[in-house]
């Protein structure tokens, strides 16, 4: 049973500076991302421009407040992501220790999430409707994107 991950790349100093990668960056980046994809396991995968170019909305009470970038501790930020589609948590493991570094310099980490498939919820907080609800969204939007 295929299961998705999230690798998460931590920003750190530079990538909150707008420091662009160099061109064998880019292109060890290009060759790690072309193997997932040869090897069926990359669902999609992006850097992320530094946090001065965001916003946050923060929900208190339920009304939503907007912050504009940057924001503090870069550590605690995302400059990218892949999502993957492995068989465990090992396999996805194993891809992120391949990477390339992410990033020059002190600080380049990237976490591992696992993404919650409807089969996750216990029926009493996701009832089968809702569930197939869900999956056709998710089979909508893939079949919307395989188009691009």
């Amino acid at each position: 049973m295929a299961m998705r991950f999230m690798m998460i790349i931590k920003s750190n100093e530079d990538s909150e500076a707008g420091v662009m990668p160099t061109k064998e960056e880019i292109e060890a980046m290009g060759r790690y991302n072309e193997e997932m994809v040869k090897a069926g396991v990359m669902l999609a995968g992006e850097g992320l421009h530094p946090s001065s170019a965001g916003a946050r909305v923060s929900f208190d009470g339920g009304k939503p407040s907007v912050t504009d970038g940057p924001f503090t501790e870069s550590k605690e930020l995302v400059a990218g992501f892949w999502l993957i589609q492995v068989k465990s948590k090992e396999e996805a493991v194993a891809w992120a220790s391949r990477c390339p570094a992410p990033q020059q310099g002190p600080g380049g980490v990237i976490e591992i999430r696992q993404v919650f498939e409807t089969t996750d919820f216990p029926e009493e907080t996701l009832s089968p409707e809702e569930a197939a609800r869900q999956n056709a969204m998710r089979a909508d939007l893939e079949r919307k994107n395989a188009g691009r």
